[in-house]
């Protein structure tokens, strides 16, 4: 079993006493209720587990009043509901069980944030505490087979991702991807969002995949699937709220020529993506290696970001209308650190002299396979 960095955390605050609820989210298969199951097998009392995935539980737990949640919960010292998404409304139910029973501490796990982080901040407001768990992030996955073999691994990384399950059968890759990218790309999408021609989801994630690193222009989106831009600005909206995607937006502050309008798009996991494209051949054949770096390296990045405590950064890219530019930035406490992102170079690049001149509280570093260990370590 690989152990997974937020472990920790999650335990330090089920054995507090703190009566806030406990939301783990992220996409399917990354092992959120392995990784429940693990930590409140060590917490002292009497726990109950319930599934959304339960007909008889979701008909329990809908729109019920306190009166009807008082025989469910008491005498139980924890209670652990599965994919509570799948429950209408749960968002109140929840926030009665925080004001009203609080000695019942309450974990909640779902694998999209259509329900659990969006309809429900409002009642959750000031009860809840949120973890998130992604793919396997590299540092976990180099701690579990060690350092040497992750960095020699690299190339399979790249092309198959790192959701546990792909990791764990070596030589099935392409099976698992094909069944998650199904699994994990419609389920909830088809579920809670407002998806009205799924075909057209298969056809903008394909042309998403296609243009990783690049940025992407929602017109054009809407003149290739022949379909009007507000619908391709809803359908990646709700690709990203099931953490299937994520956007960067540019850093446009100090220059006029700097673009401003454009966004960059990523997919959390490379496997993902090159299941949507069936392009799973090796690195020496491909045309978009440098594209699968990029993803590769930036996703990891949000994943380590995300996970490492009281680290707080606002990340971009940076473009101008003539052609300058860097593949990725992060900002944090009024500095600036800048990156570029390469497979292979024989010179390295220089910080372009407009942006150094621009932003000149600034870091710099390129990015290769030699130094990835320290740009994801947490």
């Amino acid at each position: 079993m690989i152990y997974r960095y937020i472990e920790p955390f999650i335990l330090e605050h089920l054995s507090t006493v703190s009566p806030k609820l406990l939301l783990l989210l992220g996409p399917r298969q990354t092992g959120k209720t392995t990784l429940i199951k693990k930590v409140t097998g060590q917490i002292a009392g009497k726990t109950l587990s319930l599934t959304g995935d339960d007909p008889t539980v979701r008909t329990r737990l809908t729109d019920v009043g306190i009166e009807g949640l008082r025989p469910l919960l008491e005498g139980y010292d924890l209670l652990v509901l599965d994919e509570a998404q799948r429950i209408r409304n749960i968002g109140i139910t929840l926030k009665l069980m925080a004001d009203h029973f609080p000695r019942t501490r309450v974990v909640a796990t779902g694998s999209s944030s259509f329900e659990l982080a969006n309809q429900i901040n409002e009642p959750l407001t000031g009860r809840k505490v949120e973890f998130y768990l992604y793919p396997v992030c590299w540092q976990e996955w180099s701690d579990h087979v060690g350092v040497f073999a992750a960095e020699s691994g690299l190339e399979q990384r790249l092309l198959y991702g790192m959701y546990p399950e792909v990791l764990m059968q070596p030589g099935h890759e392409k099976e698992v991807l094909a069944g998650l990218a199904s699994d994990n790309l419609y389920r909830d999408l088809l579920s809670f969002a407002p998806i009205r021609k799924p075909e057209l989801l298969v056809q903008l994630l394909q042309a998403l995949a296609l243009q990783v690193g690049s940025e992407v222009s929602y017109n054009e989106l809407s003149n290739l699937l022949k379909i009007d831009k507000q619908t391709v600005s809803n359908y990646i909206a709700a690709l990203e709220q099931a953490y299937v995607i994520f956007r960067l937006g540019p850093l446009s502050r100090n220059l006029r020529n700097e673009i401003a309008s454009t966004r960059k798009i990523y997919f959390y996991d490379n496997g993902i993506r090159n299941a949507l494209i069936g392009n799973f051949s090796p690195l020496a054949l491909r045309t978009d290696k440098g594209a699968l770096w990029e993803n590769f390296l930036v996703s990891e990045r949000q994943k380590r970001n995300r996970y490492a405590r009281r680290h707080f950064v606002n990340a971009y890219f940076w473009r101008t209308k003539q052609g300058q530019e860097i593949d990725y930035l992060e900002e944090s406490d009024g500095r600036i650190a800048a990156f570029e992102i390469k497979w292979q170079t024989k010179r390295l690049p220089k910080i372009p002299a407009a942006f150094a001149q621009a932003y000149p509280e600034h870091d710099f570093q390129v990015l290769t396979p030699d130094n990835l260990g320290s740009f994801l370590r947490i």
